[in-house]
């Protein structure tokens, strides 16, 4: 499909890509990986041809068309969405022209002998077989279709495009080049902005509706689902891998290992080999030894280990101030703006130490409810938050409120107050702003960068309650792992509005689901919720299916309806024996927890323990976790006979 040979790209006299080669086959869709700077966008601009190389050539056949997603890009503010969205049908709008005026010449012309008039029927009925083949007819329920996956109403379709945000604005430009079905797609951060369902469906789409596909991306679940090919670009080189991000992971720790080994060896060769001219040099009768030993040394080809990023993000949050057992809980909790309901009957409870995760679709109310918690807006309904609860909030576009004029270091300076100033230094260093880094502009940091600065405020005083809105947004994938683990660490309470499945996973202990103006309580974690949500959804399906009008139709239905049937059923088999095991390792909590209670009771009922308080608060709170654990058995269990 596209050829690269012996590539270079310089910048003055740093090289960015050093003479790489490589080819991107049918049926191939390759993750792009290397560090930030690496080379990976200006890779993907130089195929889509939106910059030119130093030197190197990039050769694809003629037919073959490119489709290529920037991280950045400019839409039209004159057009509705759907209107800018069918703009990938242009080519076949002015091939439906074409043929109306051909038919209109060969319905004015006599000369039916002629060439001309047998060339006009040639090209009219190419152009009407081309049209076919292309689905002319089908392009706005196709258009509606990928709009609708990628996480629009129908409401949305004739609204203008400015009225936008930039992350919407990116579907948009998403939707246009998947529409246009082009040979190779070249996708520059695809998922930033998606929710997880809007992201399920580009997987399936990329997996099922495309020739060949280029990617970056820190999604790392997105990259192992849709991927069966990574290329690592280090120190302008580039290292093939025939398969997906996870598996590159583990080969790319192997060659490392491997070339560490090597070099060791080289360098002690080396050693001895210089040891042996320096001690010799001046002896006569070594001459021809040593000459023959400078010469070894200057024919060995220096084995080089590759470039490690070491620059590691350090991340703790502070002790949590104890808070009380619920910080926060809510009652028929309610938000309209004028005419529009975002949501409604929203009741919940989130105990203290939960770490919780806020999905659904974008606009469904999940920042909204933040807002209502932060009382940044007015609501209807009861909201209360719990004693001595401290809360510390990363908002979604956190990063862009930082001011751009100023330095790293004065962007904290500015709000760090008492003993913590004398500390900035060090906060900075463990964010990797450490030496001159911190005296850089905000203007000139990159989005990854932003986002860390921004996080950076959390750290200022301690808080029992951290709120997270889309906290990985630009971070890579190294990043997002240390805060994934100095969240899970944290001792306080959790709440992260998040579409990253990986960066949820073994992190959430509960799923709060945003949709249809209401909010679904899902106990388990990301993927334990995304199961059942699969299962719903075969369910929904099966229910609203129509009867067929035809033998042909009824044929494919009753198939589609065994098809669905034996799905359904193999993740139903699945829940039931995860349910089962839930309801195992919660009974054998349960008969802990009981003979902890019944040792502390009888420590209790002695006059030591009687005044030991300690004691009783531990009694008291192991009761309240065997309530917790209890009322979850129960729950579990109920759902298992459901399920059964």
């Amino acid at each position: 499909m596209i050829s690269i040979e012996n590539l270079t790209v310089q910048f003055g006299g740093f090289t960015l890509l050093d003479e790489i080669s490589f080819v991107l086959n049918k049926d191939e869709r390759i993750a792009l990986a290397g560090k930030n700077g690496a080379g990976k966008s200006t890779l993907l601009k130089l195929m889509a041809g939106a910059q030119q190389p130093t030197s190197g050539i990039i050769s694809y056949p003629k037919e073959v068309t490119v489709g290529y997603l920037p991280q950045q890009m400019k839409l039209s503010n004159e057009r509705t969405v759907k209107e800018e969205a069918a703009l990938a049908f242009e080519h076949l709008k002015k091939l439906e022209q074409e043929l109306e005026v051909l038919h209109r010449q060969l319905a004015e012309r006599t000369d039916y002998e002629s060439d001309e008039y047998h060339h006009i029927i040639q090209r009219s009925t190419d152009v009407q077989e081309l049209l076919l083949m292309s689905g002319i007819n089908d392009f706005e329920a196709e258009t509606e279709k990928t709009l609708l996956g990628l996480g629009f109403n129908r409401s949305d379709f004739n609204r203008p495009t400015q009225e936008f945000s930039g992350g919407w604005r990116m579907r948009i430009e998403l939707a246009k080049i998947l529409l246009q079905s082009p040979d190779v797609l070249l996708l520059d951060e695809p998922t930033n902005h998606l929710d997880i369902e809007s992201i399920q469906w580009l997987e399936t789409f990329l997996i099922s509706r495309t020739n060949a596909v280029m990617l970056v991306s820190h999604d790392k679940a997105f990259l192992d689902n849709v991927t069966n090919r990574t290329i690592e670009i280090v120190l302008g080189n580039i290292h093939d891998y025939k398969v997906n991000y996870s598996k590159y992971l583990e080969l790319r720790k192997e060659r490392r290992e491997q070339q560490q080994r090597a070099y060791e060896n080289q360098q002690k060769q080396i050693q001895d080999t210089e040891a042996f001219i320096e001690r010799f040099r001046y002896k006569a009768t070594k001459s021809n030894q040593v000459q023959s030993r400078i010469r070894q040394l200057e024919k060995i080809e220096r084995i080089e280990v590759d470039e490690v990023d070491n620059s590691r993000l350090n991340l703790k949050f502070p002790p949590a101030p104890r808070s009380g057992s619920y910080p926060v809980v809510t009652e028929n909790l309610a938000k309209k703006y004028g005419d529009h309901q975002v949501f409604s009957n929203v009741t919940l409870t989130i105990n203290r130490g939960e770490k919780v995760a806020f999905v659904g679709k974008n606009g469904e109310g999940k920042s909204t409810l933040v807002k209502c918690i932060m009382g940044e807006i007015g609501f209807d309904g009861n909201l209360e938050l719990g004693h001595n609860v401290k809360i510390g909030y990363f908002a979604q576009n956190q990063a862009l409120l930082l001011d751009e004029n100023l330095t790293v270091f004065e962007t904290i300076d500015y709000v760090a107050v008492g003993d913590i100033r004398t500390k900035i230094r060090d906060i900075l260093g463990a964010f990797m702003f450490g030496g001159e880094a911190s005296d850089k502009k905000v203007k000139v940091l990159s989005g990854g960068e932003r986002t860390r600065l921004a996080m950076i405020r959390l750290l200022l005083e301690p808080v029992n309650l951290l709120i997270l809105d889309e906290p990985t947004n630009h971070l890579d994938i190294a990043s997002k792992e240390v805060l994934k683990k100095a969240i899970r660490e944290f001792d306080g309470t959790a709440i992260i509005v998040s579409h990253d499945r990986d960066f949820l996973n073994e992190l959430v202990s509960k799923v709060y689901e945003f949709g249809g103006g209401g909010v679904r309580e899902h106990m388990g974690g990301i993927y334990d919720f995304l199961s059942k949500k699969k299962l719903e959804n075969l369910q929904q399906l099966e229910l609203s299916k129509s009867p067929a009008t035809s033998k042909q139709k009824e044929k494919e239905e009753h198939l589609s309806e065994n098809k669905l049937s034996y799905q359904e059923q193999k993740e139903q088999n699945r829940l039931i024996k995860r349910k089962e095991k839930e309801v195992q390792e919660a009974e054998e909590k349960i008969t802990k927890m009981e003979e902890r209670l019944s040792e502390m009771e009888t420590q209790l009922s002695t006059p030591e323990g009687a005044v030991n308080f300690d004691l009783l608060q531990k009694y008291l709170e192991t009761k309240n976790k065997l309530d917790a654990v209890m009322n979850k058995w129960e729950r579990i269990t109920l759902e298992l006979e459901n399920l059964k």
